[in-house]
C-alpha cells in the first residue's frame, strides 16, 4: 500500500495547516509540480511540453542536481517558471539530524540561488515537526500537494497514473509529478494528455 493518498484528505489538511496543501483559486488554475530535478534526460523535455501548452510550473530542485545541470537550471528561469527547494541530496526528513537537514536546505538555496522565492517540498513528504518549525522562522514555505500522480511507481500503470491525475485534480489543485527518469515513462505518458484534457476544459496553469 502507498504511504500517501493520491489525493490528500482534508483531515490531513488540517493537521498541518501551516503547510500549502491546496491554493484558493477563483478561476479555474491547476498548480503543477516537478520534484527532484533537474535531470539532463527528462527536463528539457518537460519544458519543451510546458510551453506547448503556454503552462506554468513549479520545480523543486534538488541542489546537487543544480550545481551538475546549470544550463537545464537557467532554462527553467528563462522559461518563466517558478523554482522551489527539494534539499541539496534529497535527504528524508524522519532519518535525518534536524541540524544537518536544515543545512542541507540552506546548502541547496544557495545553489538555487537565495533570491528565487523560499518555497520548500520534503522529500517523499517526510519531516519533522521541529525541521518544518525551524524552516518556516527561516521564512520559508512548506509546499505539499492535492493530488499525488505517483509517477514514480512502477508498479503504476501509465493508464492509473493517468487515472489518478485526471480523477483527482480540480481548480486550485497542486499536483505532483517528478522530472527523473525513474518517472519519465509515466510521466511523459500523463503529462501532455493531462494539459489538453485540462486545457480543452478552460483551465490553466500557473506557477506557484
Amino acid at each position: 500500500m502507498p504511504f500517501f493518498p493520491v489525493k490528500t484528505p482534508k483531515f490531513i489538511q488540517r493537521l498541518f495547516p501551516n503547510y500549502l496543501w491546496k491554493k484558493a483559486s477563483l478561476s479555474k488554475t491547476i498548480y503543477l509540480t516537478f520534484d527532484d530535478g533537474p535531470t539532463p534526460e527528462i527536463t528539457q523535455w518537460t519544458l519543451d511540453t510546458l510551453k506547448h501548452y503556454n503552462a506554468k510550473a513549479t520545480f523543486f530542485c534538488i541542489g546537487d542536481n543544480v550545481k551538475k545541470h546549470p544550463s537545464i537550471f537557467d532554462n527553467l528561469i528563462k522559461e518563466g517558471h517558478t523554482i522551489g527547494n527539494h534539499t541539496f541530496n534529497h535527504l528524508k526528513g524522519w532519518n535525518t539530524n534536524t541540524e544537518d537537514y536544515i543545512n542541507n536546505t540552506e546548502k541547496a538555496q544557495e545553489a538555487i540561488n537565495p533570491k528565487h522565492k523560499h518555497l520548500f517540498r520534503p522529500p517523499f513528504g517526510k519531516i519533522k515537526r521541529r525541521q518544518a518549525n525551524l524552516l518556516i522562522n527561516k521564512g520559508y514555505k512548506i509546499v505539499m500537494w492535492s493530488v499525488l500522480s505517483y509517477d514514480w511507481e512502477v508498479s503504476v500503470s501509465q493508464e492509473k497514473c493517468l487515472k489518478n491525475v485526471l480523477k483527482n485534480t480540480s481548480s486550485g489543485s497542486i499536483v505532483v509529478f517528478h522530472d527523473s527518469v525513474k518517472a519519465s515513462k509515466n510521466m511523459q505518458y500523463v503529462l501532455p494528455k493531462m494539459l489538453d484534457y485540462f486545457s480543452k476544459k478552460g483551465y490553466q496553469f500557473k506557477s506557484l
